[in-house]
């Protein structure tokens, strides 16, 4: 398919032709080379928006002919451009790691992609995290398109009232602004995706983002050939009823796939990030049955193999659920009752609601959390799916999630790293040991430097940013004057930046407003606050916190300089932040925190955090590098565990940090305490929680064993085996039993014998173990028992035995019979077990 361009540009001069292609290519969002360029194209116009393809689209004709006379300006476009084209031409990681690829193609499907502000199609971590894998596969050559929806307002925008109280505004996205451009076909129509509703077809246009070597394909339902209401489904993300969310998701994940087929994309991986996307299961599988002639079963069957599901959802209330009356409405290729029993924990129930991320599981070969702690999490919600199977053997792995490095470093850290790692240092393998060798030669001066100047331009932006705010609230004179001298470049400076809900607490430093101003006001060891953060437009709780922090401003009109409130939480904002900031407190309830990802993007600018030990934190946490608050444990909605917490968090700052930040100064002003742990966070915790990690994972411990496995599908006669051996334990389960189990020892060993017999069903679809179960923080201990010869007078009776150490008391250990095909995973793709009665 080719791409043709949807808005009419400013003709351009011959010489600045390049300027398109640089703009149109979201990789300016984290290779900043080029912002010189765009700064000096359109100055004001690029601090404001950020956006190279708007400045394209809003420059006169004049400014263009003045820039193409600037033999200056020409030959650093020149440059800019032959870099780039050289950079995305260079060999790729993947391409050397794997000369022959062992994945061909990764279609990733989100609900939201964060990329940059000038792409407004997210709405929090889901999305930038969305973004953050795109980017990453750009930069290490991972063959991945991103499928997702062209939101036309996208999430909303906030706005803090004099009053301190947050409002929403929906500003339109405007796709002539959008550095996107529309999908054409062969005969330049405007490519188009048809999908059933009920009593009507709608229609689904197709656009490209070029984000380096990868590629993502948004669609929306914005054509005036729709019905006006059908025009609304792409409106706003997250918005509208049950039905507008359901039709959403039908855009994402069957539209997504015809979409693929459309541009003639054959992809083996399809990674749906979260259960939004879950119907390009059912897509997927329907194509596979009518292109081969079988049934819906057969077709899932062999189709399965090539999905992969990521959960971030800490507790199974966060599923989308629908009713089954209105998927009834719906048409997907496939009998109604088919699909609500893929959606249902008990598929016999006929009244239970249709779960998306029941869907995602019975139609995926693997699934992850997104972190170690988040994996337990999810074992324990899905459990219900998987009866009678241990909680550790819930088929639920995790990858935890990394950030892309590159669009978080500040410019005095992308010198610094730059200098010490090299240009490539986030392209490939890149070892904590390695790193740590690295700075060795980095002095604490140099870091400390890199901290000062962060902190100064985060200063710069948030006095900018702050006086804009409340010249719009209609704020006084004083109030604005005083807005230009808010915060100090030299005192240690807190962020907390987050979605306003209950859960995440945000509001816990106002646990004892007394201690929080004594805390700012220190005489030795003051402190500064940049807050920001957005809640929920129905989440009136949310609402009411960032009120209650407003508030708090107001009422102590001499923190006025100490603390600000900064509307509007969004990329820019978050990455000036993560760059400036000295520390980042987050402070969730535990185990809610999925991961959470903005902590990690303070890691390499040199940025400390004090977190719960939740989520990602869980696992990154020594006391070499920051604090922690929480003791490991789940505590539910205590408030008298809540204002522990706070009090822990108090004593913390008061006692810890804010000490550690101003003492043992060197004569040059350097904290070299606190440059100590600055050093070993960076090389400890940088290359741990980058995404370049994170992504490689994913390939090496899913894209390609779900690849091979997804292979060995493609032969029709094997995908039969499967769909008999699933049929065969559906049906048959039921008559399997054991015989007596029988123990004997001698000195050092146990011999297990068990006859088992299994009816009707053949003896190598089964698999019978040994289990014991796991000792405090260890796994449980499986031992496979052997297949003897057939016992007579029975139907498929064997006599099943296994020799094993005396490494724990023989009561310990429990036979089990449980489903078993080579090629196949259990339990994901049969989740019957029987357990020897004890």
């Amino acid at each position: 398919m080719s791409i043709e361009h949807y808005s009419l540009l400013p003709h351009l001069p011959k010489k600045l032709r390049a300027l398109a292609d640089l703009a149109l290519d979201l990789r300016w969002s984290w290779s900043h080379a080029a912002d010189t360029l765009w700064e000096h194209a359109a100055a004001e116009l690029w601090s404001l928006t950020r956006n190279p393809w708007l400045i394209l689209q809003s420059i006169s004709a004049e400014r263009l002919e003045q820039l193409a006379a600037d033999s200056e300006f020409v030959a650093m476009l020149a440059d800019f451009h032959d870099t780039h084209e050289k950079t995305l031409a260079m060999p790729s990681w993947y391409e050397q790691a794997y000369p022959q690829p062992p994945v061909r193609q990764i279609a990733y499907f989100s609900m939201e992609f964060g990329i940059s502000e000038a792409l407004p199609i997210y709405s929090g971590g889901l999305g930038i995290l969305a973004g953050d894998c795109l980017k990453t596969a750009s930069d290490l050559g991972i063959p991945m398109v991103g499928l997702g929806l062209l939101w036309q307002q996208g999430y909303f925008r906030q706005v803090i009232n004099c009053n301190g109280c947050q409002e929403e505004v929906f500003p339109f996205n405007n796709p002539h602004h959008l550095p996107v451009l529309p999908v054409r076909d062969a005969k330049g129509e405007w490519l188009r995706i048809e999908l059933p509703f009920p009593g009507r077809r709608i229609l689904l246009r197709a656009w490209e983002a070029r984000i380096g070597r990868a590629r993502l394909y948004l669609l929306d339902s914005n054509d005036p050939i729709n019905h006006p209401a059908d025009c609304g489904i792409t409106s706003e993300l997250y918005g509208g009823g049950s039905e507008m969310r359901l039709q959403q998701e039908i855009c994402l994940g069957v539209g997504g796939w015809l979409l693929l087929d459309k541009l003639g994309i054959q992809t083996e991986i399809c990674h749906l990030n979260e259960g939004h996307a879950a119907f390009a299961i059912i897509a997927r599988a329907r194509d596979h049955a009518q292109r081969h002639g079988v049934d819906f079963s057969s077709a899932l069957h062999a189709t399965r193999a090539g999905n992969i599901f990521t959960t971030h959802t800490p507790v199974s209330a966060g599923f989308d659920r629908f009713s089954p009356e209105l998927l009834r409405q719906y048409s997907f290729g496939i009998p109604t009752e088919t699909l609500l029993a893929l959606g249902r924990e008990n598929p016999e129930d006929r009244e239970e609601p249709f779960n998306m991320a029941y869907l995602a599981m019975r139609g995926s070969i693997m699934a992850n959390g997104v972190s170690h702690l988040h994996g337990q999490v999810s074992r324990r919600i899905f459990q219900p799916l998987f009866p009678g199977w241990p909680q550790e053997e819930v088929p639920v792995t995790h990858v935890t999630n990394g950030v892309h490095v590159p669009s978080w470093d500040s410019p005095a850290a992308t010198t610094t790293w730059t200098k010490v790692c090299g240009k490539g240092r986030w392209m490939g393998d890149l070892e904590e040991e390695e790193i740590k060798g690295l700075f060795q030669g980095v002095s604490d001066q140099s870091l400390w430097d890199l901290r000062t100047q962060a902190r100064s331009r985060l200063v710069t932006f948030a006095r900018d940013r702050h006086l804009r705010q409340l010249a719009s609230t209609g704020a006084s004179v004083e109030q604005i004057e005083q807005a230009e001298f808010a915060l100090d470049p030299n005192i240690l400076t807190i962020g907390f930046a987050r979605r306003f809900t209950a859960y995440k607490r945000p509001n816990m430093l106002l646990c004892d407003p007394g201690r929080l101003y004594r805390l700012l006001t220190h005489p030795r060891y003051p402190v500064q606050m940049l807050i920001a953060g957005k809640a929920h437009p129905q989440d009136d709780v949310g609402k009411n916190m960032i009120h209650q922090w407003n508030q708090f401003i107001v009422s102590h009109p001499d923190l006025a300089s100490k603390i600000v409130f900064l509307e509007d939480y969004d990329m820019l904002l978050a990455e000036q932040m993560v760059q400036g900031v000295d520390l980042w407190i987050n402070t969730p309830r535990r185990p809610w925190e999925a991961c959470g990802t903005s902590g990690m993007k303070v890691l390499v600018n040199g940025g400390l955090n004090l977190s719960e030990l939740d989520g990602w934190w869980a696992e990154a946490y020594t006391p070499e590098v920051g604090w922690a608050i929480g003791d490991m444990q789940e505590h539910d909605s205590d408030l008298a565990w809540d204002t522990k917490e706070a009090n822990d968090l108090y004593s913390l700052l008061e006692g810890a940090v804010a000490p550690l930040f101003y003492h043992g100064r060197d004569p040059q002003g350097c904290p070299c305490g606190w440059v100590t742990m600055m050093r070993e966070s960076m090389t400890r915790l940088t290359p741990r929680f980058s995404s370049n990690r994170m992504l490689r994972e994913y390939l090496e411990h899913l894209y390609i064993p779900a690849a091979r496995l997804n292979a060995k599908r493609q032969d029709a006669a094997f995908v039969d085996t499967i769909h008999d051996w699933h049929v065969a334990v559906e049906r048959h389960w039921n008559q399997v039993h054991f015989g007596e189990l029988c123990i004997t020892e001698d000195d050092d060993m146990y011999l297990f014998h068990l006859p088992v017999y299994l009816n009707d069903l053949r003896p190598d679809f089964v698999k019978v173990e040994l289990y014991a179960i796991p000792w405090e923080h260890s796994t449980g201990i499986t031992h496979i028992m052997q297949r003897g010869e057939a016992f007579g007078g029975a139907i498929n009776g064997f006599h099943f035995s296994v020799r094993i150490p005396k490494e724990r008391p023989a009561d310990d250990y429990t036979p089990r019979i449980i489903p078993a095909l080579e090629g196949a995973m259990v339990p994901i793709e049969a989740r019957q077990i029987l357990w020897y009665p004890r």
